[in-house]
């Protein structure tokens, strides 16, 4: 912790509080030696909340700049201990709160997990619903503030690739983690076009993920080709090679390479230094003038609208 507090910056520490949740900054200052997982409690808009720190930041920019709630303390025993109690709670408030979806008949609303907040006066829901027009869950917020006494109950909608982070698993590319529960804390954008940019197949078992959404991964190289396709030659382009003329059928932008299909070679790949344009040869032609004197030209054409002069 002594080279986290140099010239008197404070300590500012990243916090989780859900499987499925962002990074939220606090100051650590007044805390003692902090190591990542680390348990830590501290006071938020929500009400207290005991998270796990997953970051200790190291900018400087961001230290000189920052202007966080204080870490109240370390974890205790005890504390973990009423953690754990609370987490058997929620899995019962979630049993009780997918049954009554399940009897209101709400196919569209699936409940995903539970979690009272440290001092239980906030007990929240995590849901999905495929349309778009989420049903009303007024009654069944009812029904649960019968048998669970907390001060507030909310229900928040999250999206697949939230889902799929909270349950994990392989992912879709065999590695044995999904990217999203190992180390994506955020979801960006993800367009087709940034797999047409890298040449990826576009079936749909190549690009999408176990969420049924395009994979996070097209968006970590996109960058590095639009930057590399900069200095390509396009596809179908005529080239000259040591190996004589060809056309360029496919490209490497990363490697700088392409691959040149030659007459009685067949497919070759050259670095783009090898290569040359080939400029197509044009013949100047003049337009043939017609001989004198061999009638072709017709007289000029007198202007019917021009009075004719009498004679004085």
């Amino acid at each position: 912790m002594s080279e986290n507090t140099e010239n008197g910056l404070p300590v500012i520490v990243g916090i989780r509080f859900s499987k499925i949740g962002k990074n939220y900054y606090f100051d650590a200052t007044q805390i003692g030696d902090l190591k990542i997982g680390d348990h830590l409690v501290v006071e938020t808009s929500r009400g207290w909340q005991l998270g796990e720190l997953t970051e200790i930041v190291s900018d400087p920019e961001v230290r000189k700049n920052a202007s966080y709630k204080s870490v109240d303390r370390i974890a205790t025993p005890v504390d973990l201990l009423k953690h754990e109690e609370l987490n058997k709670k929620a899995e019962e408030a979630l049993a009780e709160c997918q049954n009554l979806v399940r009897d209101m008949k709400l196919p569209d609303v699936k409940i995903i997990t539970a979690e009272f907040s440290f001092d239980e006066t906030i007990l929240s829901f995590l849901f999905t619903c495929e349309s778009e027009d989420v049903p009303s869950l007024n009654q069944v917020k009812k029904s649960i503030g019968k048998k669970f006494s907390v001060g507030r109950i909310d229900f928040h909608k999250i999206g697949p690739r939230d889902v799929a982070k909270f349950y994990g698993g392989m992912g879709a590319c065999g590695f044995p983690t999904r990217c999203c529960t190992k180390f994506l804390d955020r979801f960006d954008s993800i367009s087709i076009r940034m797999a047409k940019t890298q040449g990826i197949s576009l079936t749909p078992s190549d690009i999408t993920g176990m969420c049924d959404r395009l994979r996070c991964c097209l968006a970590y190289e996109h960058c590095q080709y639009e930057e590399a396709l900069k200095s390509m030659p396009k596809r179908n382009k005529l080239v000259m090679t040591p190996n004589g003329q060809g056309k360029i059928k496919d490209i490497a932008p990363l490697r700088e390479c392409v691959y040149v299909q030659l007459a009685e070679i067949g497919i070759k790949e050259f670095h783009i230094s090898d290569i040359s344009d080939v400029k197509p040869m044009r013949e100047e032609t003049k337009p043939d003038k017609p001989a004198e004197g061999n009638g072709s030209e017709r007289p000029p054409r007198r202007n019917r609208n021009r009075p004719n002069r009498k004679k004085q």
